[in-house]
């Protein structure tokens, strides 16, 4: 996916190509999960599709939840859903951060060789 050591520099118009690849992976994760939890939410815990958008997204950001959670299935799900959500954050944040990261190091192992003729 990514050019090997050897390999010129991507150019920056493919750079920034690939830097919108992956945030539009990563925003399509995010919704992804946001959809799992709001399902969950309005379920489990019957609550109206706003409030459970609300909840869903204050546990993807960390936040925690808005509303009491009233049921059993409601509080496993919550809890599952917290630690889902924790893991969906960071791989996220690692999917956006994977192009600059490796544009760095490779700019960085180009430094100082000569040009391959």
């Amino acid at each position: 996916m990514f050019e090997q050591r050897h390999d010129p520099l991507l150019p920056r118009r493919d750079y920034y190509h690939r830097l919108a690849r992956h945030a539009l992976l990563g925003c399509g994760i995010l919704l992804a999960c946001l959809g799992i939890g709001m399902c969950g939410y309005h379920f489990l815990e019957d609550l109206p599709w706003l409030d459970a958008f609300a909840n869903a997204a204050m546990i993807l950001s960390g936040m925690g939840p808005l509303d009491p959670i009233k049921t059993a299935a409601g509080k496993l799900f919550a809890g599952t859903y917290a630690i889902f959500s924790g893991v969906a954050f960071l791989t996220t944040v690692g999917i956006l951060l994977a192009p600059v990261v490796h544009r760095a190091l490779h700019r960085f192992h180009l430094e100082g060789r000569p040009p391959r003729a």
